[in-house]
């Protein structure tokens, strides 16, 4: 089994896991998934399908530690993954259901797809009552305005307002 096989391999026993009722231990494999997407290794079709089962965990009615993890690991993917929207919409979609501590990781993940469809349910945040969601929505604007600017060749990399790790 090669190095890559050998990743896929611990993804698929981590969602094998991950049907379990423990919760912590469900947290843990979501660690792995969000610690090999922190490789950068897979390939983008797989991190995609990757990211794709671990919104459906976030979006679910598990416990806040699974949904929080699941969400980590989703904003992990986005920092060395180029997320098309289409993997993360449902994000945006549910947006409202989130505590405000998680809403920084959705919109820290729909701000670096650096789609314009995502502002919208990104500046509706804007108006939050929580100053760091408020913050986290005006850095996603800041990254999706800012790269429509720099592939019009109008932005620098140092006007980026490249949105951080939530701060949970």
């Amino acid at each position: 089994m090669d190095g890559y096989q050998g990743l896929t391999a611990l993804i698929e026993s981590a969602w094998e896991e991950l049907n379990g009722s423990d919760a912590g231990r469900r947290d843990l494999c979501l660690d792995v998934v969000s610690d090999i997407l922190e490789t950068g290794r897979l390939t983008p079709g797989d991190a995609e399908r990757a990211v794709e089962r671990l919104v459906a965990v976030a979006l679910s009615d598990g416990p806040y530690p699974v949904r929080e993890s699941a969400l980590h690991a989703v904003f992990t993917a986005s920092t060395h993954y180029e997320l098309p929207y289409r993997v993360v919409e449902p994000l945006a979609a549910g947006a409202d259901v989130f505590e405000p501590v998680l809403l920084d990781y959705v919109l820290g993940v729909l701000g670096s797809t650096h789609d314009r469809a995502v502002l919208p349910v990104v500046e509706r945040f804007l108006r939050h009552p929580h100053p760091d969601v408020r913050r986290e929505a005006a850095e996603a604007v800041g990254e999706v305005r800012w790269s429509r600017e720099a592939a019009r060749g109008g932005g620098t990399a140092q006007s980026a307002a490249s949105p951080g790790a939530p701060t949970p």
